[in-house]
């Protein structure tokens, strides 16, 4: 399921209402503790954070027009969804979360390799997405995507 929007605005207001409480939550949580540097914006039709090309002119390698891509949020069919290109490239941010997960929710953590998706809505641990936004700076971030890259 793709929400059609213009505006972080717009996006806010087509998620489900049933789950837009949640999702707000989320999108304040990660506002509210990603530091500063960061852009949010639209980006591949879900709400995103992102180096811009001001901060990192040679942009998003797969297409170098894009800003960086680093954080983003959707509302899927079946879930809402957290992806966080940190845990992707960054081994030890990945073995903290996965290590943390079980300190702050009772369910089984649903991931992918940067998708963490949340069935159950009503239990997303806000504490610890606060606190994996706060790991990971522009400068960390653009180090640790130009490592990947061989740069």
């Amino acid at each position: 399921m793709r929400i059609e929007a213009n505006t972080i605005k717009e996006y806010l207001a087509a998620v489900p209402e049933e789950r837009q409480p949640y999702f707000k939550k989320l999108y304040n949580t990660i506002k509210k503790n990603i530091p500063k540097g960061f852009t949010n914006t639209l980006q591949y039709g879900m709400i995103g954070w992102v180096v811009s090309h001001k901060t990192y002119p040679a942009g998003y390698h797969v297409k170098p027009s894009e800003p960086l891509p680093f954080a983003h949020i959707a509302s899927q069919k079946n879930f809402i969804a957290l992806y966080h290109s940190g845990i992707y490239a960054n081994k030890e941010l990945y073995d903290w979360f996965v290590a943390e997960w079980s300190k702050h929710s009772s369910r089984k953590l649903d991931m992918g390799k940067s998708c963490i998706r949340f069935k159950k809505v009503e239990e997303i641990p806000y504490e610890l997405i606060a606190e994996l936004m706060q790991k990971m700076t522009v400068e960390d971030w653009i180090g640790v995507y130009e490592i990947g890259r061989g740069k």
